[in-house]
C-alpha cells in the first residue's frame, strides 16, 4: 500500500506499519486517516505481528495543535478516535517499537499497543494538561494499566518519563540501547513472529474477553474460545502433536 504520511510492508510474518512523517511525525488529521487505513490492512494482511514503528528523531510528538482549533476540534476527535476503533479491530498482537520521543497523541498510540519496545533515549508523556486539555484515550487507558494514583500523575502533571521509569511502571516491556535499537528490537518481534498467528490472535482474543467480567463469567468466555475456535485449529493440534513427538511444529496459519 502506498501513503503520503505512513509505510507499510509485510516481511517474514512481521505486518509493519510506520509513521513517516520525520523529523517528528506530527499527528495530522490526513495522516491519522490514512494510519486507520493502514490498521484495516494489517488486520486482513497475513501475518503473525503488527509492529507499529517510526522515522525521524521522535516516534510522535502527537497531533498536530492546528487541528484542536473550534473549527477543526469535532473532526479531529472523530479521525483521532477512529483510528484507536482501527487498532481494536486487529486481532494479531500489535507491537510498538519506541526510538525518540512519544508524547500526547503520539504516546496514546503507544499506549493503545499490546507491548512496547523502547530505546534507552525514549521521552513518554502525556503533556496536553500543561495547554489546557486532557489526552482522551489515554484517560480511559492509562487507569487500567496502571495503579490509579501513577496514572493520574501522569495525567493531571503532564510530565514526561523516561523509558527506565516506564519500564518500572509497567509501561513498556523492554528498554534496549539505543545504539543497537533496531537489532534488539527486531529480535524481541522475531519471538513473536516464529509462532502460530492464529494461535497469538485467539490468545489476544482470550485476554481481552476476561476484562471487565467477573470471574465466573469471564473464565467461561475464555474456556468457549479455547474449545469452540482453539481446538478447532490445525495449529493447535499441530502444536500438540509436535510437542509429543519432540519436533518443530509447522504451523499452518489455521
Amino acid at each position: 500500500m502506498s501513503y503520503e504520511f505512513v509505510k507499510t510492508s509485510t516481511e517474514d510474518g512481521v505486518v509493519r506499519i510506520t509513521l513517516n512523517r520525520p523529523p517528528l511525525n506530527v499527528l495530522t488529521i490526513p495522516m491519522m486517516e490514512e494510519l486507520i487505513e493502514s490498521f484495516v490492512w494489517a488486520q486482513q494482511e497475513a501475518g503473525t505481528v503488527v509492529v507499529v514503528d517510526a522515522e525521524g528523531k521522535a516516534f510522535s510528538a502527537g497531533v498536530d495543535v492546528a487541528d484542536h482549533t473550534p473549527d477543526k476540534v469535532g473532526k479531529m476527535i472523530e479521525v483521532f478516535d477512529g483510528l484507536f476503533e482501527a487498532m481494536n479491530k486487529v486481532e494479531k498482537p500489535i507491537i510498538g517499537l519506541v526510538n525518540g520521543a512519544a508524547l500526547g497523541g503520539g504516546y496514546e498510540v503507544v499506549l493503545f499497543c499490546d507491548m512496547v519496545v523502547a530505546s534507552e533515549k525514549a521521552k513518554l508523556g502525556q503533556p496536553e494538561v500543561q495547554v489546557g486539555v486532557f489526552p482522551p484515550l489515554a484517560c480511559y487507558v492509562l487507569p487500567r494499566l496502571v495503579s490509579w494514583p501513577r496514572a493520574m500523575e501522569l495525567l493531571l502533571s503532564g510530565d514526561t518519563i523516561n523509558a527506565a521509569r516506564a519500564e518500572q511502571m509497567g509501561l513498556v516491556n523492554k528498554v534496549v540501547p539505543a545504539d543497537s535499537f533496531k537489532e534488539e528490537a527486531e529480535n524481541f518481534v522475531k519471538k513473536f513472529s516464529k509462532l502460530s498467528p492464529v494461535v497469538l490472535s485467539l490468545t489476544k482474543k482470550a485476554a481481552k474477553a476476561g476484562q471487565g467480567k467477573d470471574f465466573s463469567s469471564g473464565l467461561k468466555e475464555i474456556d468457549d474460545i479455547y474449545l469452540q475456535e482453539l481446538m478447532k485449529t490445525d495449529d493447535a493440534v499441530e502444536g500438540l502433536q509436535a510437542f509429543m513427538e519432540k519436533r518443530r511444529p509447522v504451523w499452518k496459519g489455521m
